[in-house]
């Protein structure tokens, strides 16, 4: 699989997000360790999963312990992969979001997540997101310190801003390997940090980059463009839209979610399918 950079990792293009594995409608845990085995085996290396991505209340950081036990129970070789987990929004069970950005809180998250991933350091640990009631760079100045103690070993953010781009970066000293937004077919309004990132050789990885759980299945029936190109090369239009994503800038990584094993499998072949310009240009102006 064709591989992108990702601060000092080399990672694969089109990662996994296993967030649907834990979250409401989620699988068993046979599928739900299927479903990782399945991107593994296609060649992904990226994991992306959070503290949040949990169903109830009192279970914190099921998803970590999921892809932990998924990791440890597949036969190749993990060393090159990648989990990237997040701090910073919380879940009380009801199935409503909260912010909690205070660097006391991040720093605790950030050690509970590495146990639970069963890891020194974190491979790459994200803000999830902003809390309006924390200075941005307050909340970003605990990476900078997990970063310097060895307990994460690249930071990153999430659903931010050009500026909160440029903040964070600062406060990180130039250290900043990734930016978290939503980006989709249906959802461009992150395409200006998408390009800040390219300019800057910062990762940027989208997430929903298929339109979110309920959508990913009507993309085709949604965006035209996309299902013509799909019928035309013999593809997924799910396919289509990462080899789109893909094709915008040489930092673009992908994390479509997946709760079956097919569509793991199908999400990580979008790094295979090259696009020619011709078909970029259509479905970017679609």
């Amino acid at each position: 699989m064709e591989q992108r950079k990702l601060g000092n990792r080399a990672v694969s293009a089109v990662g996994l997000g296993a967030m649907p594995l834990s979250i409401e409608g989620r699988p068993d845990e046979e599928r739900a360790i299927a479903t990782v085995h399945a991107a593994l085996d296609a060649g992904t290396t990226l994991i992306d999963t959070a503290d949040a991505y949990h169903r109830d209340a009192g279970e914190v950081g099921h998803n970590e312990e999921l892809v932990a036990r998924a990791l440890a129970g597949w036969g190749g070789d993990t060393s090159q992969v990648l989990v990237a987990t997040k701090g910073g929004s919380l879940r009380p069970g009801d199935g409503t979001w909260y912010q909690d950005g205070r660097p006391e809180h991040l720093a605790q998250a950030a050690r509970a997540s590495a146990k639970r991933l069963g890891v020194e350091a974190i491979g790459l640990y994200q803000f999830h997101r902003p809390d309006p009631r924390v200075p941005y760079a307050e909340s970003v100045g605990a990476l900078r310190d997990l970063l310097d103690e060895g307990v994460i070993e690249m930071a990153g953010i999430s659903n931010a801003s050009v500026a909160q781009i440029d903040e964070a970066n600062d406060v990180l000293g130039g250290r900043l390997a990734s930016v978290q937004n939503q980006f989709s077919p249906a959802f461009r309004s992150s395409m200006g940090e998408l390009e800040h990132c390219a300019r800057l050789g910062i990762a940027f990885l989208p997430w929903s980059p298929l339109g979110g759980i309920k959508d990913a299945g009507e993309l085709g029936s949604r965006h035209a463009a996309f299902q013509r190109v799909a019928d035309a090369r013999g593809v997924s239009v799910q396919q289509v839209a990462l080899a789109w994503e893909l094709a915008l800038a040489p930092v673009v990584v992908p994390i479509p979610g997946s709760s079956r094993p097919r569509t793991a499998t199908d999400s990580a072949r979008a790094a295979e399918l090259t696009l020619s310009a011709d078909e970029v240009a259509e479905l970017s102006e679609a």
